[in-house]
């Protein structure tokens, strides 16, 4: 760090003294100092010009040229989230959802559906408030299926891009303590309290919630850039009454 900045005052150095140099040999070739100064006044107030077209129009355009970037790796990221672990397990926490047919009816995407659908149903499935049933044999098959991705689950928290995607960032952390959790639970499950039941109940449907949100806004981002991939993400839509991806 010391020696970038060494090097830096150096650069500095070396253009003052260039800069003093050919204003010197201008005066020497031209001798005509007033003419000098009014010059060197006007470039120092088109400096300032530089400076507001610099910082403000190419940084931020870079810098939206960076999001960009960012936005996509994110998504990519995302995806594989959902191929692995969020799509089963958002599957079957569907399954476990009393009243169901009311929720799935809002979230079942149609390849017709605009932005402002895709909007609709995402807020509709953050401020749900999903009544899960879970039976103890359920439980016991989520608890195996998440203990089999806690890796995976670790590898995606370590990823410092995802800092930049807060709701994403909320959804992993719910996932991963549902999954702390069952694993501590390691009697049958069929036996626990009424109050234990009801607090992995709690941490169930928040973790339902954000996935179904973070689901549809993950769709809504293939129906735009990946066509392909948002017609298969159509037809195993968790939501879907008959899900197959078979092409009738």
């Amino acid at each position: 760090m010391k020696r970038d900045a060494r090097w830096f005052l150096i650069l500095i150095f070396v253009f003052v003294v260039l800069s003093a140099l050919i204003y010197g040999l201008n005066y020497l070739i031209f001798r005509n100092p007033r003419e000098m100064f009014f010059l060197m006044l006007e470039d120092i107030a088109f400096m300032f010009l530089n400076v507001i077209v610099v910082i403000l129009l190419i940084e931020r355009l870079l810098s939206l040229r960076e999001k960009r970037a960012l936005f996509k790796k994110l998504n990519m990221v995302i995806g594989a989230f959902f191929s692995v672990v969020g799509r089963d397990l958002l599957t079957r926490l569907a399954r476990c959802e009393r009243g169901c047919d009311v929720f799935q009816k809002d979230l079942d995407i149609r390849p017709s559906w605009s932005g402002r659908e895709f909007e609709s149903a995402a807020a509709a499935a953050r401020n749900s408030s999903s009544d899960l049933k879970i039976t103890p044999e359920e439980l016991a098959g989520i608890k195996v299926f998440l203990e089999g991705q806690r890796n995976f689950l670790i590898i995606l928290l370590e990823n410092p891009n995802l800092l930049e995607h807060d709701r994403f960032t909320d959804l992993l952390w719910a996932v991963f303590h549902l999954s702390e959790e069952l694993t501590q639970r390691t009697g049958d499950l069929a036996a626990l309290p009424p109050g234990d039941y009801e607090h992995l109940m709690k941490d169930a449907s928040r973790a339902y919630g954000l996935l179904a949100a973070e689901w549809i806004v993950y769709v809504a981002h293939l129906k735009e850039s990946y066509p392909y991939l948002f017609s298969l993400a159509v037809r195993i839509n968790p939501f879907n009454p008959n899900p197959s991806a078979i092409i009738s």
